[in-house]
């Protein structure tokens, strides 16, 4: 066996065990067709009432009957430059009935330490974000926001639970306020897969 031939097999070797650490880590795609179901019994993401990056008091409810995209924001991250995809994202589809919902947290890294002002100063002038963006939660651990603990428990998230690896996790709720999408942090916004499973949400 050449060492060519051996220097090929170890390089794939490393490329399968790092992507399995970061599949392990960061959580893999999960896409289902659009529930018809109208209600559930466990519930729905959309059940709780929040405060936006300005305070104020938001009813998720409100955002029954578009395809809501939820998604788990960090200024300092490798991925934040998603930020411009995920707001091309909204541009292209929220007049169809699709909206993004950015949940600043800092779990990961400590990447995104700024307060709720400076986060809305970044997001605004770095990458001109206008999709609703809420007050910084806690997506994993103790403090866990009761949101994210639906979006993870196998109970309430079924095939999409599974704690969050990293910023830039992305869940899509249908209009009927049902997940039925989970995207992990390496999925860009632009990725076809993700934005095929958007608009099937808006046709459904």
């Amino acid at each position: 066996m050449g060492w060519k031939l051996i220097a090929a097999i170890v390089g794939m070797v490393v490329i399968v065990s790092v992507y399995r650490r970061v599949t392990v880590v960061m959580g893999h795609d999960v896409v289902h067709a659009p529930s018809l179901a109208a209600d559930s019994d466990k519930g729905t993401p959309l059940q709780y009432t929040l405060k936006d990056i300005d305070g104020k008091d938001v009813n998720l409810a409100d955002y029954k009957g578009k395809v809501v995209m939820i998604v788990n924001v960090a200024s300092k991250c490798g991925f934040t430059k998603q930020y411009e995809g995920l707001e091309k994202l909204y541009m292209d589809y929220k007049d169809k009935g699709f909206v993004i919902l950015g949940f600043p947290a800092n779990n990961f890294g400590g990447q995104e330490p700024g307060t709720d002002e400076e986060i809305k100063t970044f997001c605004s002038s770095k990458y001109s974000v206008t999709f609703p963006m809420f007050h910084k939660l806690s997506v994993a651990g103790a403090d866990q926001a009761p949101l994210y603990k639906f979006l993870t428990e196998k109970d309430t998230a079924g095939e999409f639970a599974g704690k969050i690896g990293w910023n830039f996790t992305k869940f899509l709720v249908d209009k009927n306020g049902h997940l039925y999408a989970r995207f992990a942090s390496p999925t860009k916004p632009s990725d076809k897969e993700l934005v095929d499973a958007v608009e099937k949400g808006i046709a459904h």
